[in-house]
């Protein structure tokens, strides 16, 4: 599957093939990375699956508990 890269804006891009956006369960919105390797790029999804959320959470709560005095004086 062969793409051109296209003048968007003041930017530069892709557009993927609707196909493949299907196929790879992808949509407008949906969050990707690109990984360099060698001359090749690799596209993929950013997954924030509920283990992670849990993950960001927690530690979001251990430093708000660290710093629980000096938020409360900031929200003065």
């Amino acid at each position: 599957m062969n793409a051109v890269i296209r003048k968007i804006g003041n930017s530069e891009g892709i557009i993927l093939p609707k196909e493949l956006l299907a196929g790879l369960n992808l949509r407008a919105g949906d969050s990707v990375t690109l990984i360099r390797e060698g001359d090749e790029v690799r596209l993929r999804r950013i997954e924030d699956t509920a283990e992670e959320f849990e993950r960001k959470m927690k530690l979001a709560r251990e430093r708000m508990k660290k710093y629980e005095t000096v938020y409360r004086a900031l929200a003065k």
